[in-house]
């Protein structure tokens, strides 16, 4: 029997619509059921989608929303999800943070032991907190999911970061610290200096993507036979945009895609095949350089369906000539 795994990046608004596009053509080309895969990994806006689909929604409610499609059917019934992800996640930028550090504790973690911290791990220490409501992505869980529970799925791992300690939590893993799916969701997506940290527990918690863009590397003692990986931070295919601005957002995506590279030979060293999919020219032309920039958002999914299709039948002749 073949065992799976799908893990969902970090990506803001546009990353999640990016991903929608990116799992329906996964759908439609791989006839992969990405509620079937036995374990789902999810960060920032990839935490939001791996809650849902670990809820038991599918991808064409996921597409149908992204695309203002309210299905009330009985034959096709889906929860009433009423998450406005034009409006319900703060636009394009974020409210002034709270004045002063973000962490006292955080930034002594971090000089205590600089070689534990991930290279971007202590900007939530030294940023301000930010001041910006998680509560609308909490509702979205809640439609989903009943109040203090997790998902259904056995396997929906969460990604956040604990800012005190500077290190890595994955929610719903062995071990992990209690948290409510909401919890771990809402701490999951709260971007540093953008969003209030989520307290769970005694301590606060920040978007995993400061530790990695997707935590691929959390499945490699899992034995799988293949991962998926959906990764609307990072490219290997780009654009050549013309303003700085768009320089400086590519510079930075190739630093963050050095890392995940680094996670997929980690990986692919233990026999687990990795599929890696991520924007491409195409698709970056449509992201340009805000990827909470609610605007481009349509024609971002749209793209995706198209663009993350054509890669993955690339990929798939690509393995039956090596087959």
């Amino acid at each position: 029997m073949t065992r799976t795994g799908l893990v969902l990046g970090a990506g803001g608004v546009l990353g999640a619509a990016w991903t929608i596009g990116a799992l329906s053509a996964l759908e439609q080309v791989r006839g992969v059921e990405p509620r079937e895969t036995d374990v789902l990994v999810g960060t920032s806006a990839g935490s939001v989608l791996a809650a849902l689909l670990g809820c038991g929604v599918g991808v064409d409610v996921l597409l149908d929303h992204q695309r203002g499609i309210v299905d009330a059917s009985p034959d096709n019934p889906a929860p009433h999800i009423s998450f406005d992800p034009d409006v319900d996640s703060g636009g394009p930028l974020p409210p002034l943070p709270r004045p002063g550090i973000g962490s006292a504790r955080g930034v002594l973690s971090t000089v205590r032991r600089p070689w534990k911290v991930p290279p971007m791990g202590a900007l939530p220490a030294v940023l301000p907190r930010g001041r910006g409501s998680l509560e609308p992505v909490g509702g979205l869980v809640d439609a989903v999911c009943p109040p203090g529970a997790w998902a259904g799925h056995p396997a929906t791992w969460i990604v956040a970061m604990d800012v005190d300690r500077t290190r890595r939590v994955v929610f719903g893993r062995d071990g992990a610290p209690h948290a409510s799916l909401r919890e771990a969701v809402m701490a999951s997506c709260a971007i540093p200096g953008w969003y209030a940290p989520v307290r769970i527990g005694r301590r606060d918690y920040v978007d995993g993507g400061v530790c990695s863009p997707t935590s691929l590397d959390l499945v490699a003692s899992l034995g799988l036979d293949e991962v998926v990986v959906l990764s609307p931070m990072t490219s290997l295919d780009y654009d050549r945009p013309a303003t700085v601005a768009g320089r400086m957002e590519r510079r930075f995506r190739r630093i963050v895609t050095k890392r995940l590279v680094r996670e997929v030979k980690k990986v692919a060293a233990t026999g687990t095949r990795v599929t890696l999919l991520g924007p491409g020219a195409e698709d970056l032309a449509a992201i340009g350089t805000n990827l909470m920039d609610p605007r481009r958002r349509e024609q971002v999914l749209e793209t995706s369906l198209r663009t993350s299709a054509q890669a993955l039948r690339a990929s798939s002749a690509g393995l039956a000539a090596a087959g």
